[in-house]
């Protein structure tokens, strides 16, 4: 990236897809093509030898020691690698209107595999067999692959917000957490949503209404200008007013985009680091999933995507978020 350009180093095997691309809806006007020949690190040396460059950044996350210091050692005299944090991601946080048009429909999308989560969960099948199956409905819905690999948690697993589908059965009385995502046309959706295998009990209830909750009152939240730490706050203050505050350890939300885990961080305030508000802005993307986690017991977590408007907050995800009977 430089002041009036991107260039886009690609090889043999994507130039007519490139140049495909840019006579499509999604044109980057500024963009140059430079197709290498050999190795890339190599193509990327000579390029910036060429270039009337004093100062190169790079993204001290994503290069590594080894690369680094062999990209140094092909510099010419005059140009130096300097490491900068953030700078691309920094310019993709905010979307654009073809990216938001894009995440609106794969939002639709995802809500439709949602809902027809009831019509084929069933007790007696195996996490991984339901995740598979999700699998399926993601590609017969227009993803190009899982954004992500498909969560299917139940009973004590459930607990796990991590968990990976594993031969478990699902059986009477287990919750069943379904997190799952799609890739459509490059860009990532993310939802969760919740089965119970027979009728809940009275505790399965009690949590499941508090981290709906949660969920609902931080969505509320979402406004341009508003603080992240707050949009997680009011999450977190339900969950606690609810004796569940120390259940609920993660962070509300994360950012969406060409990645599933982007900026903004929808997080609580660490009074030892975050000195000053960042704020949410029109046109950002971000889930919202609070969750509440009883090891032993089993686990709630409610997940849905949202936009950043102009005067709130919209759903991209709008599939029913009521806790759905299993038979």
């Amino acid at each position: 990236m430089t002041a009036d350009a991107v260039v886009f180093f690609t090889d043999s095997r994507y130039e007519t897809a490139v140049r495909a691309m840019q006579t499509s809806a999604a044109r980057c006007p500024s963009l140059r093509l430079h197709i290498v020949q050999g190795a890339y690190d190599a193509a990327l040396a000579a390029f910036l030898s060429a270039a009337p460059l004093g100062r190169v950044g790079f993204e001290a996350e994503h290069l590594s020691v080894a690369r680094w210091q062999w990209l140094t050692r092909a510099m010419p005299e005059g140009v130096a690698l300097t490491a900068v944090e953030r700078i691309v991601e920094a310019e993709r946080i905010v979307k654009d209107e073809y990216e938001i048009a894009t995440l609106r429909d794969a939002g639709k999308r995802l809500s439709a595999v949602a809902r027809r989560l009831p019509d084929f969960v069933r007790a007696g099948m195996t996490e991984l067999a339901v995740a598979s199956r999700i699998d399926a409905e993601l590609r017969a819905e227009g993803f190009s692959r899982p954004a992500f690999e498909t969560i299917v948690a139940s009973g004590e697993h459930s607990a796990l917000p991590h968990a990976r589908p594993s031969g478990r059965t699902i059986g009477e009385g287990d919750l069943v957490v379904l997190d799952f995502g799609g890739v459509y046309d490059s860009y990532c959706v993310d939802l969760t949503r919740m089965g119970v295998v027979g009728r809940p009990t009275k505790r399965v209830r009690e949590v499941y209404d508090a981290v709906l909750r949660a969920h609902d009152r931080a969505i509320a939240a979402v406004a341009p200008a508003a603080s992240k730490f707050d949009i997680d706050q009011a999450a977190r203050d339900v969950l606690t007013a609810a004796g569940m505050g120390d259940a609920f350890g993660h962070g509300t939300g994360h950012g969406l985009g060409i990645e599933v885990h982007e900026d903004p961080r929808i997080t609580r305030r660490r009074p030892d680091v975050d000195g000053r508000d960042e704020c949410v802005a029109a046109g950002m993307v971000f889930t919202i999933e609070p969750g509440a986690y009883f090891p032993g017991w089993g686990g709630v977590r409610i997940e849905d995507d949202v936009l950043v408007t102009e005067t709130g907050a919209e759903r991209l995800t709008d599939a029913s978020t009521e806790l759905f009977e299993i038979d």
